[in-house]
């Protein structure tokens, strides 16, 4: 599953008409399957990042984020929404239907979280109750959805934080917040899709943040993967590698790739963004579609042992 949106305009609007697409590779190619969710089921006006459950062999949950208010165009409010779908496969051919309601995950509260319903904004200042990702704790059989948010109890102007919610009655039912599983308070404005991959009995707490949305006035890494280490889900969490950091984009090219996902063999997943230096990407429409990938970037594979991440040299063909 990835997000996709027209052609057209400048490629920095893509977060307005963004949908999710069902992807299907089979013998080393990829084929588009189409918009995932059918027209109408989304209460918001389109669709940003999510993860997706499969239960048992024929039966799927998909987390999501929906953006803006149905029945309008644009807005930055963010809501987080499941629905459920029986998978089929026929001549080989995967299709997801008979989906359910979309039914809203959890709230924020307004207390731990704030209430996401900003109309006017531009990415990388609006605030976050976005891109829920699952997690169940081997630890405790406990089912949990991490999501990207911002703090309710900040007077600063970057209070980005990983929230965290609890399952009551089992992962396709209600939720319970919790506090942030942590906090980038004076610091950063974005912690974008959190997600935990476990090894060695250590949670490794992984999100994507841009060099842009740091705090000016603070210490600003470079647009990249980074990760926080703990003993247990609920933390304490130390920073991997020292620093955080994991994956940087080369000096070179800042903006080549972004919004990494660690999966559970250590390969990592994302996306192409602006990979021409020639231009910032945010220029008239023309430069900007020059500069844009937007792609699938090479799998990258990495490994972790204790509080260090390391990138593995590895040919492409072997991932």
């Amino acid at each position: 599953m990835a997000l996709a949106a027209p052609a057209r305009g400048n490629p920095v609007d893509r977060h307005l008409h963004a949908r999710i697409r069902l992807l299907h590779r089979a013998g080393g190619h990829w084929r588009d399957l189409g918009q995932l969710l059918p027209d109408g089921l989304n209460p918001g006006n389109r669709e940003w990042s999510g993860s997706a459950v499969l239960c048992g062999v024929d039966q799927l949950t998909l987390y999501f984020t929906a953006a803006g208010s149905g029945g309008t165009d644009g807005g930055w409010q963010q809501r987080l929404y499941q629905a459920h779908a029986a998978l089929e496969v026929r001549n080989g051919v995967p299709r997801l239907h008979n989906w359910s309601a979309a039914a809203e995950s959890v709230q924020s509260d307004g207390h731990h979280y704030l209430i996401v319903d900003q109309v006017d904004g531009q990415p990388g200042t609006v605030k976050a109750f976005r891109d829920p990702a699952y997690f169940r704790d081997p630890a405790t059989g406990e089912s949990y959805l991490l999501f990207a948010a911002s703090l309710a109890a900040s007077h600063h102007s970057h209070n980005g934080c990983v929230g965290v919610a609890r399952a009551v009655d089992g992962a396709q039912g209600t939720w319970q917040l919790l506090p942030p599983l942590i906090t980038a308070d004076a610091l950063n404005n974005e912690l974008e899709r959190p997600h935990i991959v476990m090894k060695g009995g250590l949670y490794y707490l992984f999100w994507s943040t841009q060099s842009s949305v740091f705090a000016p006035t603070g210490p600003v890494g470079p647009t990249g993967l980074y990760a926080m280490v703990a003993d247990a889900l609920q933390g304490p969490y130390a920073p991997v590698n020292g620093t955080g950091l994991v994956i940087a984009n080369p000096e070179s090219e800042p903006s080549q790739a972004y919004s990494w996902q660690v999966l559970d063999d250590l390969r990592v997943t994302s996306f192409v963004d602006r990979a021409n230096t020639n231009g910032d990407g945010k220029g008239d429409d023309s430069e900007a579609h020059r500069d844009f990938g937007g792609t699938l970037a090479p799998l990258l594979q990495i490994d972790l042992d204790g509080s260090k991440a390391t990138l593995v040299p590895t040919a492409l063909d072997d991932l």
